[in-house]
């Protein structure tokens, strides 16, 4: 079996060069391993030293490395959709570059990175799959699009389909507006086809991990609690924590005393933040750790005997469990507090909202015809009582 790591963290943490470490210590272990970019920024080719393209290439024994070209894959799975929207917006008065960015929505990156994700975990080619993703806020939309994404297919996709055979003809003489074929709806749909499988292949403990790298500094530490809750809300698993740039305890210089006892301070706050997720330490480094060989000694350093392509914490998951004729879902929210939290049933979905962040969940077929009689947050998880069933 595959295992997927995925690494993030606020920007500038370390994290491509913990997620870059990883790699190289787990291909040293005999693992088949390729470590992959969907950063914009790119900087694990920087880390690695060594040039990377679109396309999996070798580095070393049992390494390969990719840097994502969002340019190619959109050009290979958006182009009949891109041809209509550019005929669209010539009728609409516009063209030239700006048609061409318009065209170009945000986000595609994100969904080409968890296509290559889904097809290097499903291609029995590699053991391990490590993933440098682009900083937290970009992170937890690229995880929160297969959610979106299917709710949207599933609801929006075949109504839209059948509304636009109806209204397409009228539109067409009427104000001869360029409107979507069959063409464009089948490549709408090869274009979701290519996640199918992801969020269950992302949510699965035993598959992917996701790695928080922070460093010993109030806001980042925030930052990264505020993530460990998101990333619950949509059902991803964070089985460490890599506390990275600490001052090591050779440095003695009364200079450093100050920054040493903060330093201190803050590793507190992170073992009891993300308890009982474990918390990997990697201390500040005389030089920036990069090439394989710097990575090697950071990799060691920071796992010491732990497999690291293990699965390194085993928390509770989404769960629904009997009780007397209810049914009780229970849903990790580690971090998240009463105050940001808000609840709602509609129809076969619960709406979980934590802060900016909302999931409309698909209820399985035990709760759909269930209604919500309850709901406390207790002790970082909220418990959700369905009733017996009704009439709905």
């Amino acid at each position: 079996m595959t295992r997927v790591l995925l690494f993030t963290g606020k920007g500038g943490v370390g994290k491509t060069t913990t997620a870059a470490a990883t790699a190289v210590r787990c291909a040293d272990l005999g693992l088949r391993t390729v470590v992959l970019s969907t950063d914009p920024a790119h900087s694990l080719a920087d880390a690695l030293d060594v040039p990377l393209g679109p396309l999996a290439a070798p580095i070393a024994t049992n390494l390969w490395g990719q840097q994502l070209d969002a340019q190619a894959r959109l050009e290979e799975a958006w182009g009949e959709i891109q041809a209509w929207l550019l005929e669209v917006l010539a009728w609409a008065g516009v063209g030239g570059v700006e048609a061409e960015e318009l065209t170009v929505l945000p986000g595609l990156d994100e969904v080409f990175a968890l296509a290559d994700i889904r097809h290097h975990a499903t291609s029995q080619e590699w053991d391990v799959v490590v993933v440098d993703c682009a900083p937290t806020a970009e992170t937890l939309r690229l995880l929160s699009l297969p959610d979106v994404l299917s709710w949207a297919m599933t609801r929006l996709f075949p109504v839209g389909r059948a509304v636009n055979r109806v209204v397409s003809p009228i539109l067409a003489k009427v104000a001869h507006l360029p409107v979507a074929g069959d063409e464009v709806f089948a490549a709408t749909q090869r274009f979701y086809d290519r996640l199918d499988g992801v969020r269950e292949l992302l949510t699965d403990p035993a598959i992917t991990s996701v790695r928080l790298v922070v460093n010993p500094e109030r806001m980042v530490i925030a930052e990264a609690r505020r993530t460990h809750t998101y990333l619950s809300l949509f059902g991803y698993r964070v089985d460490a924590v890599v506390a990275n740039r600490l001052l090591p305890d050779e440095v003695v210089d009364p200079w450093f005393k100050a920054w040493k006892e903060a330093h201190a301070e803050h590793l507190v706050a992170i073992d009891e933040g993300f308890a009982p997720v474990p918390v990997l330490r990697s201390a500040l480094a005389p030089e920036e750790p990069i090439g394989l060989d710097l990575l090697r000694g950071f990799g060691e350093a920071l796992y010491g005997d732990l497999r690291p392509e293990g699965q390194l914490h085993d928390g509770e998951q989404f769960t629904i469990v009997p009780d007397g004729d209810d049914l009780v879902l229970r849903m990790p929210l580690p971090g998240a507090t009463s105050d940001e939290l808000d609840l709602g049933q509609l129809d076969d979905e619960l709406l979980v909202q934590v802060g900016p962040y909302r999931r409309a969940m698909v209820l399985p077929d035990s709760l759909r015809r269930r209604e919500v009689t309850a709901a406390k947050f207790d002790d970082g998880v909220l418990v959700v009582h369905f009733g017996p069933r009704g009439g709905r």
